[in-house]
């Protein structure tokens, strides 16, 4: 991609203090930018979840996408976010666009050509939607940009907050922090200029405080769940049901837990396997299901809306979780799904990659395999299958879990306190929930 070329840039303008109006929405009520790639997506729930529990908490939300959604299907809860969503423009833009928008908000903005000089690290594209972005901050007054992934949308969120002089900062969850193409450099300096970051498990703490410092301003927050909507209701009958849920991509480990089925099947297991998602290798896992002989045992269901997905979660004796790090260093952090399975009382079989561990915690609340062992996933699945106490058990200790650890507005509250804190504040422990490790 371009970069953005600074070169041609006019001299920096001299210091001055911003323009009163720009200024005044500072003393105002707080408004946050959430920034996204894409907006929605199937697959991102716990956005949707953490901007319903911000509004609900009284906060200020505009969403700005950098891209349109691709997705044919989306989750029931989006219909119930407030905030207007702005797509800002992603097409090639032509030179003369750009100078004059430039030249435009550089009357508001003194500090936009020392912002667009040091921005090498920003492609063209990238450096046209934050100007766009700025727009919006000055126009909807905007006070904070978050953006979810250290990604695109990172980047547009940090060079639109250094030109309007705003704070900002980033969720990373795992392909941003972990996937081949992920450039050291730019996570160090996204890092270095945010105000705060969040990251989804203390696996992945621990791996960014010890590749790029920052202790106090990298936070450990998990996405949490509205534990209203997703009621304990432990299965009881005698139905030997496996359901696993995810993107039909290699990260997810859907060719290892078919394989483990046709283990099961030889043992003589008597059982059903449903994966519910779509993706690039619905072709390729349907024709291994087929060379297997096990048409007859696991369906690939596709996507399915919330409401029907917790039924049948419910309804399912126990949950696989077999993720794995690709070829790529693609991962999962820690898939939504699991503590939702967990919440409704299902209990989980899931390979040990990331931060999955730290809630399947082995023998306590569910059992945790080596990732792409197909015997002993294969033997965890037996076991939750045919033990009922040891399911039980289980399904007690991971809802407890769930709620000392996963509650959506006491880890939203968390973020929020963070957006809100004075420059040099430090957030510190709050009603229990660790924030930072």
């Amino acid at each position: 991609m371009q970069a953005f070329q600074p070169s041609s840039l006019p001299p920096t303008e001299s210091p001055q203090f911003w323009r009163k109006p720009v200024m005044e929405h500072l003393l105002q009520s707080p408004r946050v930018g959430y920034v996204m790639k894409r907006y929605p997506r199937y697959s991102e729930t716990f956005v949707v979840n953490e901007i319903l529990a911000q509004e609900a908490a009284g906060l200020e939300i505009e969403i700005y996408s950098l891209r349109s959604p691709l997705d044919t299907h989306f989750q029931n809860a989006i219909s119930q976010v407030r905030a207007p969503v702005h797509y800002l423009p992603s097409a090639s833009v032509k030179s003369t666009e750009l100078w004059k928008d430039c030249h435009e908000l550089g009357a508001d903005f003194p500090g936009l050509w020392t912002a667009l000089s040091a921005a090498s690290f920003a492609s063209v594209v990238d450096a046209w939607q934050a100007l766009q972005l700025v727009k919006h901050i000055r126009d909807r007054k905007l006070t904070h940009l978050h953006a979810h992934f250290a990604t695109a949308a990172a980047t547009v969120a940090q060079l639109a907050a250094k030109i309007a002089r705003i704070s900002y900062s980033v969720t990373m969850h795992a392909k941003d922090i972990f996937h081949e193409s992920v450039e050291h450099d730019d996570l160090n300096r996204k890092i270095a200029d945010a105000k705060f970051v969040v990251t989804v498990s203390a696996f992945n703490w621990q791996y960014l405080t010890e590749q790029f410092g920052f202790p106090e301003k990298i936070h450990r927050v998990y996405n949490g769940l509205d534990l209203e909507l997703f009621g304990f209701n432990p299965n009881t009958r005698n139905e030997q049901r496996i359901i696993s849920v995810g993107r039909l991509v290699p990260k997810k480990g859907f060719c290892h837990l078919i394989n483990a089925c046709r283990i099961l099947a030889d043992r003589g297991v008597n059982f059903s396997c449903e994966i519910v998602g779509s993706g690039e290798l619905e072709e390729e896992l349907g024709s291994q299901i087929k060379s297997l002989a096990l048409a007859d045992r696991i369906r690939l269901s596709g996507p399915l809306p919330q409401n029907v997905l917790r039924e049948k979660i419910s309804n399912a004796t126990v949950f696989a979780a077999p993720c794995v790090i690709g070829p790529d260093g693609n991962r999962d952090g820690l898939p939504t799904v699991i503590t939702e399975s967990m919440a409704l009382g299902t209990p989980c079989v899931a390979s040990d990659v990331t931060g999955i561990p730290e809630i399947v915690r082995n023998g306590e609340t569910g059992l945790i395999v080596r990732q792409g062992d197909e015997v002993a996933l294969a033997s965890g699945l037996e076991k939750m299958l045919l033990d009922g106490e040891e399911r039980a058990r289980f399904s007690r200790t991971g809802r407890k879990l769930i709620e000392n650890e996963f509650d959506i507005h006491a880890n939203v509250a968390q973020i929020r306190e963070l957006v809100l804190a004075g420059e040099s504040s430090h957030i510190r422990q709050s009603s229990g929930h660790l924030v930072g490790v």
